[in-house]
């Protein structure tokens, strides 16, 4: 009886929201850069490299996103893409970056994703970490992949 009532009640309280963890406050651009990789395997980041003592860069590392015109038109397709990827986009107020949170379908695990458009490099920055946890089991990674195929270039 007690190894069903274990996983019920984990999805029940997945259910609930009791796993969706609080939006972290120190989300967005600052200084060119998207906030660093988690320092437990649970996120990626297209800016991994920028910070070469971080233990987790390595494993963080993921391409940004390319796209070739208008930055405004950009991040509005982004946008409809992350909501085709089962994410909600959130209104920031901020010209060219883009923040959605995500949720595994059960549990309500909620992941952070952000999005910047580079323009030095023309291109857009990604980051994509768990709420909570010590590791995303490669949920991250594989969303950002799916993002990247649906996304027009």
């Amino acid at each position: 009886m007690l190894m069903l009532g274990v996983p019920v009640l984990l999805l029940l309280a997945g259910q609930l929201g009791a796993l969706s963890g609080s939006m972290p406050a120190d989300l967005g651009v600052t200084n060119g850069r998207l906030k660093p990789p988690s320092l437990t395997p649970n996120s990626v980041s297209s800016q991994a490299m920028l910070y070469p003592q971080h233990p987790q860069k390595e494993y963080a590392q993921i391409e940004p996103l390319r796209y070739e015109g208008d930055a405004g038109k950009a991040m509005a397709a982004l946008a409809g893409v992350m909501e085709q990827a089962g994410c909600k986009p959130r209104p920031s107020g901020i010209s060219g970056y883009l923040h959605a949170e995500c949720s595994t379908r059960w549990l309500g695990f909620v992941d952070d994703a952000e999005f910047w458009w580079d323009e030095k490099s023309q291109m857009i920055q990604v980051r994509s970490a768990s709420r909570l946890g010590r590791r995303d089991f490669g949920v991250n990674r594989d969303r950002v992949e799916r993002i990247r195929q649906l996304f027009p270039h």
